[in-house]
């Protein structure tokens, strides 16, 4: 705990950015040398300037059957916070949609401010059209925002934790994805360069899995079906103690992440509760994402400690 607790401090107080190109760069040459020390040899994948992401893989993308993954690049400071509640779609949507309208009305009023002055009715459309684009791109490629420990600082965390207590194993790969806030580009690309271990192995994917004392395991749909994965969930990950972990089966669930460019996969994210509302992600994006906590951490090392023998002892049964 004592090692994880320093590469936490590290890696908010050294690497807290990593949005350019020379941010992430020089965070990878550092996490190169953290998987070594960690008994992992690891390996850069690039896929050319027009996707432009670079993704670090430990371990063989080819001989693995699960893949543990979280995007190390951090986004964009947005005008309001983003909220993100996995099993409240309506509010999801509500919320979304209602940032999206402030926007809009936003790009309306400086438009109409600007072009009534000078009596130029026909200014206010094409001075709309280029406020709205510029708050979409600014909402990707805006200023950085510089407080990132949850959202994704805490799944970097996690799988370097994973990487120090699971012995190196040829079944299990780990992935640090980029670009998943420029709509999922690393997983993307990686999905298209292993078709076959997109298609038919099993993925984990950590994000935002720092602040909150639920930590949610929400498998696809066609993994719900799967009876060793479920089995294999329930034993590792236990519900008593700080950290209660659930596995979601039931329901209509939404977390955009990497996770949806693969087949079966098993999302994890730490979630708040509240009355009403039921759980939700807060402070994404914003200069109040401070949060990461190191039991959700433990957890999740010790959860998928236990989850990862379980599964390919069921499996390789099968």
């Amino acid at each position: 705990m004592e090692n994880i607790e320093k590469l936490k401090e590290y890696l908010l107080t050294i690497y807290p950015i990593r949005k350019s190109s020379f941010q992430k760069e020089e965070f990878r040459k550092w996490l190169a040398g953290e998987l070594r020390r960690s008994g992992w040899r690891s390996h850069e994948e690039h896929y050319g300037k027009f996707n432009g992401s670079v993704n670090m893989i430990a371990g063989d993308p080819d001989k693995a059957t699960i893949f543990l993954c979280a995007h190390y690049d951090t986004p964009s400071r947005m005008l309001v916070p983003n909220f993100v509640s996995p099993t409240n779609v309506a509010a999801h949507v509500i919320y979304h949609f209602a940032a999206a309208m402030i926007m809009v009305i936003l790009a309306v009023l400086v438009s109409f401010a600007v072009s009534f002055p000078l009596n130029q009715p026909g200014l206010m459309l094409p001075l709309f059209i280029i406020l709205a684009l510029g708050l979409l791109w600014s909402s990707v490629y805006g200023p950085a925002n510089r407080s990132n420990a949850n959202g994704n600082t805490s799944g970097v965390l996690a799988l370097l934790a994973i990487a120090k207590a699971l012995p190196h194993n040829k079944r299990v790969c780990l992935v640090f994805l980029d670009n998943n806030e420029r709509n999922l580009l690393g997983a993307s690309a990686f999905r298209k360069k292993h078709p076959g271990a997109a298609s038919n192995s099993l993925f984990f994917n950590f994000d935002c899995v720092g602040d909150g004392e639920h930590l949610l395991l929400m498998p696809s749909k066609l993994s719900r079906w799967d009876e060793s994965l479920l089995s294999a969930l329930n034993k590792a990950f236990s519900d008593e103690g700080t950290v209660h972990a659930k596995v979601l089966t039931q329901g209509l669930i939404y977390y955009p992440s990497d996770h949806r460019k693969f087949k079966f996969h098993v999302a994890v994210c730490a979630c708040r509760r509240l009355a009403g509302l039921g759980y939700y992600i807060p402070r994404l994006r914003t200069k109040r994402d401070t949060v990461l906590s190191l039991d959700n951490i433990t957890a999740i090392t010790e959860g998928i400690g236990r989850f990862v023998p379980l599964y390919l002892e069921e499996t390789s049964v099968q």
